[in-house]
């Protein structure tokens, strides 16, 4: 069967704050200008923000400049921080740490929000000004013109089985051609991850480094709640050596509502490390449980994010397409902010595009416009200046004392020389490569949950909202099935049972009684992408599935 074709002057794939400033910034102008201009925009969650996960403490420089008049307009930033805290604890007690004027901590001037409910939000905007938006479509494949070009996206077929027999509800999926394409699909999307290697694009950076963020939302008693507070710690529970820490938002939505959330570093090396079970353990402290006794948890979630930091952003621009956001890696890492960058990439990333798109003599030597300007546009702006500054903090935590020594030359030379030292220090290469062998490493004993601070994982992702049709091929593959069990449980001990956040992947008896096999829950999978990066032996692949599938987050 054919699929499908349309055709639009640009296409953005990922409706996250990057892709949706992208095409809000690309039709103001087109309005301005008296220009008629196509911009499709393709999401692969069932509701534009969805798949939104984050803090989130946000930063409102961008949105200032693209939307200056969103408090009139209802945008859902709702409480401004009042209280900025920050601490590292041991096991039983918080040590507080100053959080001096400069510093990436200052939260002054920011909002708690709920970035779904934001993302939603710019959503309504964009349609307001004529941005077609297609939720529950998953952007499966890029298409390319002869001269190796990129032409547009494909979205995947649906209603084909696991056997990969179509069914009754079979539909081919549809092209969608462009004359530029942007790649906004978020931390480590499927799509980038073919762009890099069909351009070579990471051929002058460093590999990417990522980490895990896991996050729930409670109601809690309403003595106990400070509307505008923001609380960030590091230390226990993890050890020096393993990068991490913690949030928790006191939220202003008319009830009292808290975010609270656990990041870890995904180059720890035990292979016996459960970041799930970390956060639990952490919820626990003496500083932060009394805020949580009496409450109710009411949502979880997980997503990998960025931290490699200004050393691992890949070239971004190539015939026919372009990357911006997360997706690139955009992230300031010691602020734990990549919402406000992203925004301004999609935003510079328009404006590099659109008097290419509307000229009328395309004057380009591929079939897809190479559109290199939006790089020198994000060099030259606040976003590079602002990740250049910290390049040196998140690598700052690679030497004896670990956290430690980060936090003593984040103070020394941040503080002091706002990033200014004339040297740019180095990751310690890909997160997969970092697990130590079982045999060297302790297993970690982790309490088991009492259901009422703490909690087990399947209850967690049944508040996910995770739903993925049955039957329907696998989206995360194996490009070996005897590795798990000959590599990853022989030597590491299955580090996939333990990092993934949603029960996915667990090894179970073989049903000969003799030996063990991995068994994939695809159903549960939150759309986190932790596998396809920690994997030790990157064997497994994380694709899309149908669209509409993953997690149904309300205002995460």
């Amino acid at each position: 069967m054919e699929r499908f074709a349309d055709e639009a002057d640009v296409v953005i794939v990922g409706a996250g704050p990057a892709g949706l400033s992208a095409a809000i910034r690309l039709k103001q102008l087109a309005n301005e200008q008296e220009k008629e201009l196509r911009v499709c925009l393709v999401e692969k969650a069932s509701q534009i923000g969805a798949h939104t996960l984050s803090g989130a403490c946000l930063e409102p420089t961008a949105l200032n400049e693209l939307i200056p008049d969103w408090k009139e307009r209802g945008a859902p930033l709702n409480t401004p921080v009042t209280e900025d805290v920050f601490g590292i604890l041991t096991e039983k007690h918080r040590i507080p740490v100053p959080i001096l004027p400069g510093l990436p901590m200052v939260n002054h001037g920011n909002y708690i929000v709920r970035l779904g409910n934001f993302v939603r939000w710019l959503g309504e905007q964009a349609e307001e000004l004529g941005v077609e938006l297609y939720p529950g479509y998953a952007a499966s494949e890029v298409l390319f013109h002869e001269d190796g070009s990129v032409k547009g996206i494909a979205t995947n077929d649906v209603g084909i089985a696991k056997d990969g027999s179509p069914k009754d509800v079979f539909e081919r999926g549809m092209e969608l051609h462009a004359k530029v394409t942007l790649f906004g699909e978020g931390c480590h999307g499927h799509l980038a991850k073919q762009l890099y290697k069909q351009f070579n694009l990471r051929e002058n950076c460093e590999p990417q480094t990522y980490a895990i963020g896991l996050k729930e939302l409670w109601t809690i008693d309403e003595k106990k709640w400070r509307p505008g507070r923001v609380e960030h710690s590091v230390g226990w529970p993890l050890n020096r050596h393993t990068y991490g820490g913690s949030f928790l938002y006191h939220l202003n939505e008319g009830e009292p509502l808290v975010a609270l959330g656990f990041v870890v570093g995904l180059d720890y090396t035990n292979p016996y490390l459960s970041p799930f079970r970390e956060f639990q353990r952490w919820k626990h402290h003496p500083s932060v449980a009394p805020t949580l006794e009496g409450g109710h948890r009411i949502a979880y979630g997980a997503r990998a994010l960025n931290e490699g930091g200004i050393q691992s952003i890949p070239k971004l621009t190539f015939p026919g397409g372009l990357l911006i956001g997360c997706s690139p890696g955009l992230m300031n890492v010691p602020k734990i902010k990549g919402t406000h960058t992203a925004m301004k990439s999609g935003m510079l990333a328009a404006e590099a595009i659109f008097p290419k798109v509307i000229a009328e003599s395309l004057d380009s030597e591929t079939a897809g416009l190479h559109v290199t300007e939006y790089s020198d546009n994000l060099k030259n702006s606040w976003v590079w200046k602002e990740l250049y500054a910290v390049r040196n903090i998140r690598p700052s935590f690679h030497n004896y004392f670990g956290l430690y020594g980060g936090m003593v030359y984040t103070g020394v030379f941040y503080w002091i020389f706002r990033g200014k030292e004339p040297w740019t220090l180095k990751h310690c290469g890909l997160d997969a490569n970092q697990l130590k062998p079982a045999k060297d490493c302790t297993p970690i004993e982790y309490p088991k949950p009492d259901g009422k601070i703490s909690f087990d994982l399947l209850s967690s992702v049944a508040l996910s909202g995770t739903n993925h049709e049955g039957d329907q091929p696998p989206h995360l593959t194996l490009k070996d099935d005897s590795i798990p069990v000959n590599r990853n449980l022989a030597i590491y001990d299955g580090p996939e049972q333990r990092f993934c956040p949603a029960g996915v992947y667990e090894y179970v008896p073989m049903e000969t009684g003799d030996g063990m096999r991995l068994q994939i829950n695809a159903q549960n999978c939150v759309h986190c992408k932790t596998c396809d990066i920690k994997d030790p032996s990157q064997n497994i692949n994380w694709v899309v599935p149908e669209g509409g599938g993953g997690p149904a987050y309300n205002g995460m």
